[in-house]
């Protein structure tokens, strides 16, 4: 199951997998991280989707060409088309590795893309690409108006419609960019990489809370937040820091939510009218004082595991309103082997928000020095400074 730009994986367009019980935002390196869709918003009709899809293979065309050409003229611009190869890559994301240059990007307004996020050590940051610089075009070809997934593909090295995924690692990939006034071209050669979605800095001479850096919720993470959790002291606390963190599996958001609570409510969400619900697990440290730093980067699965944490009272929330983007999506295999990942409902934090363009606000409202703000906060609840 998966939260994307809609409750789903990576791309930020949600998706949830019937398998998962449950979605939420995902978010991967070199694909889209996700954007507000409201419950008014036109959604995909599922059946015309795949009668489009069915119809081409047909005549011979791409299942995958027109069933995005349905999905666009609904106006639901957080459903997603893949190729197989496309879909075959992207749940090679999900697992932790990918060839690529180490973007993640989203859309940005008048139809443009903006890069949302840059891999320590990777091609991208080695050649000094920043979050919020545009990338104009990939190999010569125009990102504007185009669907992310299909920009994705081009940074991936995977062709439009084609049936594999990426490219070989070394293989080059021209990049136009703008940042500013400023106009230049970057030639990277793509390389194979691994997410280290979750990082832990510890206190100098081990005294202190430890800070957990979860960037998305990628296969693991749950249990590598819970790993946190068990090494760290109820004395000190922790501070759980989703900034920046535009999403991911739906099952890893209430695995890591299972760390802090004692079983409960995580979230309710609809699938096309009919109410489902997420639980954590039993057994979760409620004791630990938690604060979760959370900004307008801060999207899809992340919104869902704060909002849990807020409403259950289990953590203080510090930091700016998040992006808000609570829609659910869940995958639909067409007849060639293509996925459709089309809107399907909304989810809700315990109390019964939505968090739809709105977000979250946080407890303490911080600009800069958020984090420093959040370790006197936790010094308060209990936990060290």
């Amino acid at each position: 199951m998966f939260l994307a730009s809609v409750l789903a994986t990576g791309v930020v367009t949600g998706t949830w997998s019937d398998a998962a019980e449950g979605g939420a935002g995902r978010t991967d390196p070199d694909r889209m991280s996700s954007g507000a869709h409201t419950r008014e918003s036109a959604l995909a009709d599922r059946a015309a989707v795949e009668r489009a899809a069915s119809d081409a293979v047909e005549d011979g065309k791409s299942g995958a060409q027109a069933a995005a050409e349905v999905v666009s003229r609904s106006g639901d611009r957080w459903s997603t088309i893949y190729t197989p190869g496309e879909y075959e890559d992207f749940q090679e994301q999900l697992g932790g590795g990918y060839v690529g240059v180490g973007l993640w990007v989203r859309p940005a307004d008048g139809g443009r893309i903006a890069v949302s996020r840059v891999q320590p050590g990777s091609p991208a940051a080695r050649a000094g690409i920043a979050v919020g610089d545009r990338l104009r075009a990939v190999d010569g070809r125009s990102t504007r108006h185009a669907p992310v997934t299909e920009v994705v593909a081009r940074l991936r090295g995977a062709a439009s419609g084609g049936a594999h995924g990426s490219a070989v690692a070394g293989s080059p990939v021209t990049l136009d960019l703008q940042r500013g006034d400023r106009r230049w071209t970057e030639t990277l050669h793509r390389t194979r990489l691994r997410t280290r979605n979750v990082v832990v800095d510890r206190p100098a001479g081990g005294h202190g809370p430890a800070r957990v850096k979860v960037a998305a919720f990628t296969k693991g993470t749950g249990a590598a937040v819970r790993r946190a959790v068990r090494e760290a002291s109820t004395d000190d606390g922790l501070l759980l820091d989703l900034r920046g963190n535009t999403g991911g599996l739906v099952t890893e958001a209430v695995a890591t939510a299972s760390a802090f609570l004692d079983g409960g409510l995580v979230a309710t969400y609809d699938v096309r009218g009919e109410q489902r619900a997420l639980y954590a697990k039993r057994g979760g440290n409620t004791d630990l004082p938690l604060v979760v730093l959370v900004d307008g980067g801060t999207m899809s699965a992340a919104e869902m595991l704060a909002g849990a944490l807020q409403d259950r009272g289990r953590a203080v929330l510090v930091g700016s309103p998040t992006f808000g983007k609570g829609a659910v999506q869940m995958p639909s295999e067409l007849p060639d082997g293509s996925v459709a990942e089309l809107t399907v409902g909304h989810y809700r934090t315990p109390s019964g928000r939505t968090v739809d363009e709105s977000g979250l606000t946080p407890d303490l409202v911080v600009g800069g020095g958020a984090e420093k703000r959040a370790r006197t906060v936790l010094s308060g609840l209990g936990g060290g400074s």
